[in-house]
């Protein structure tokens, strides 16, 4: 929760690493996400997805944005770095 002066705003963000032997964290991300806007009241979130495994793609493929959903239907802005 942020308070400057007469503004206020409560985010809500998720981290994930994706680690060798280990399958994409979006989905256990998403559910984590979504049990944490709930419990705030909030309608979106931001997801961040590092991916650390040694066979992961150059940084220039892989960073990207995008927008999807939770199974609720909250707003997530998913960060692949």
């Amino acid at each position: 929760e942020w308070t400057g002066g007469a503004v206020s705003q409560r985010l809500a963000f998720e981290v994930k690493v994706w680690r060798d032997k280990r399958s994409d964290p979006l989905d256990e991300g998403l559910v984590q996400l979504e049990e944490y806007l709930v419990r705030l009241g909030l309608e979106e979130g931001t997801l961040v997805l590092f991916d650390a495994r040694s066979v992961a793609v150059p940084f220039e493929e892989r960073g990207q944005v995008h927008w999807t959903q939770t199974a609720g239907g909250r707003r997530v802005r998913v960060w692949r770095l």
